[in-house]
């Protein structure tokens, strides 16, 4: 429902969380299912053509099939289950049915390398993996160095894996079923930092609740009237967020694309499919501005919704000039629910990410941990008892002693607030890049460099770019015998690509003779970073 600035007040005042004990995502699709045999979950369309429309009896069917036959593999309640699973209606039976078993869904981008797939195993310690056909040679790979040992296969046959097929059909529909409640681990989500490699992120049950609760009625505005496109895919947290915690979470119908961005694609399946909440990345509403004339198709939209980075001024405006429908950006985290948003209903000011959700306690604070004025830069910050940030990481407890010390979790996301509430986005208090709708830490993409013969050291940061928002750059210091070249910028891209997931890859390289460094030999990104910034408009 739209809203106005007095509801906002009030709801802001007045919010009272209510997670029911025992809630588990698993026992609210069932219930959709019970309810709406027939409505359809998943209408699935790949680029091809291929089209499915599956059921919410079918969604649930399956993934209480899927999960006995887990059980009968010896998954137990809180083991890790793996996915690397492109956009499938099988993923969600997959997803759902490792909770169905009590298992912890691990998502793994299918543009994962096999280390990168290997060193989620052994962190989670998960030894069960569902992957794809497409996925399955890179899975291979990683189990020669890690615990994977069961590999069930979606998509076909081949030798050494399990019949995702089989597994179904041969595992009764009312077999045996974890019991969940709102606190049991739900999902182990892998997200870039500063430094070092991804780490774990831990979600309970209660995440698809408030998921619900906030970013479902805030944000998306959804019901189950609607129907839904996400354009994530099932190895992303945002998968988390949108195809499962507002379409499921809502018993709405959702569409699932397989395939490419393709502005005129997109439009003729916002069209056929009849679309009333879309979300994507700024990127691809950007591509959708340099269309000739979207008004041209007949689209029933009534929302579209922005995530991931910051959404300029241009591609807006162009929306609502073809559609009559204003793009509403949103905010959060691998770690969060939705935090910041533009409301139905409310003014949605120019480069503004929105205001704070009701429930979640944003506070904007000082590098000291105090709340900071209006007008003044202070960083997005939330107590650690929030139910609507993650639970820690799995089985690190150091980890959690540092994102948590100081009474806050601290985001990394610098913002103003101006006089009537809404937050303006300032950078990162940190060196990670978005862009694109990916979250990249300048370590992967360093060490993917330096690995190279050629590169003696190495420095990602975030540059502008006025489709992508902000793009990797990397400067470079060459070994002795190499010289710069637009063939080596070439060959070191594709080098990143080979040994790292290929959208982390630096789309820009400037070769240079030494790094900025401090005293101790730390390199300055920073410096970097102004550099490249100095003279660009954010908003």
């Amino acid at each position: 429902m739209p809203y106005t600035k007095d509801e906002y007040e009030r709801e802001m005042r007045e919010f009272e969380w209510d997670i029911p004990s025992d809630y588990n995502i698993v026992d609210v699709v069932e219930a959709h299912a019970a309810k709406n045999p027939d409505k359809v979950a998943v209408f699935w369309e790949d680029a091809s053509g291929n089209k499915r429309a599956v059921t919410f009896s079918e969604l649930a069917d399956k993934a209480h099939r899927f999960g006995a036959g887990l059980i009968k593999l010896g998954v137990k309640k809180a083991d890790p289950v793996l996915h690397v699973l492109p956009r499938l209606p099988e993923a969600l039976m997959a997803q759902l049915g490792t909770f169905v078993a009590g298992g912890v869904a691990v998502p793994c981008s299918e543009m994962l390398k096999p280390k990168e797939i290997a060193y989620r195993s052994v962190v989670s310690g998960g030894t069960v993996i569902v992957a794809h056909e497409s996925t399955a040679p890179a899975v291979e790979e990683a189990a020669k160095d890690s615990p994977l040992s069961t590999l069930i296969l979606i998509g076909g046959k081949r030798d050494g894996w399990i019949s995702f097929d089989d597994l179904v059909a041969e595992n009764p529909a009312d077999g045996p079923k974890a019991p969940l409640s709102a606190d049991d681990p739900m999902t182990i989500n892998f997200t870039s930092g500063t430094t070092g490699n991804a780490k774990p992120v831990v979600h309970k049950h209660r995440w698809m609740y408030v998921h619900n609760r906030i970013t479902g009625r805030y944000w998306w505005d959804a019901s189950g009237y609607d129907v839904i496109w996400a354009t994530t895919a099932p190895g992303w947290a945002k998968w988390y967020w949108s195809p499962i915690g507002v379409a499921l979470t809502n018993g709405a119908s959702q569409l699932m694309y397989n395939g490419r961005f393709d502005g005129e694609r997109y439009l003729d399946l916002l069209e056929r499919y009849k679309i009333t909440k879309l979300c994507a990345t700024p990127t691809e509403y950007r591509l959708f501005a340099q269309l000739p004339d979207m008004s041209k198709h007949n689209i029933v939209l009534k929302d579209a919704l922005s995530a991931g980075e910051p959404l300029n001024v241009e591609p807006i405006e162009a929306f609502k000039r073809a559609f009559g429908v204003t793009i509403r950006d949103g905010y959060g985290q691998t770690e969060s629910v939705c935090l910041v948003c533009n409301y139905p209903g409310l003014e949605v000011k120019p480069g503004a990410m929105g205001k704070p959700t009701p429930g979640p306690g944003v506070t904007l604070i000082d590098e000291q941990g105090n709340p900071v004025n209006k007008g003044e830069v202070g960083e997005i910050a939330l107590r650690p008892d929030s139910p609507a940030i993650f639970d820690g990481y799995w089985k690190a407890p150091e980890l959690d002693e540092e994102a948590f010390s100081g009474g806050w979790y601290r985001t990394g996301d610098l913002v103003r607030m101006d006089d009537d509430g809404y937050l303006f986005f300032e950078g990162r208090a940190d060196d990670v890049i978005l862009t694109s709708g990916y979250r990249i830490g300048p370590f992967e993409v360093e060490d993917a460099l330096v690995s190279h013969p050629a590169v003696v050291e190495a420095a990602a940061v975030a540059s502008p770019h006025r489709e992508r928002g902000e793009i990797v750059k990397a400067f470079v210091v060459l070994a002795e015998g190499y010289s710069p070249s637009d063939e080596l910028v070439k060959e070191l891209q594709d080098h990143v690509k080979s040994v790292t997931a290929p959208y982390k890859y630096p789309r820009a390289i400037e070769f240079v003779k030494e790094l900025p460094k401090t005293m101790s030999g730390k390199i300055k990104r920073a410096v970097l970073k102004r550099r490249e910034w100095e003279g660009w408009d954010r908003h």
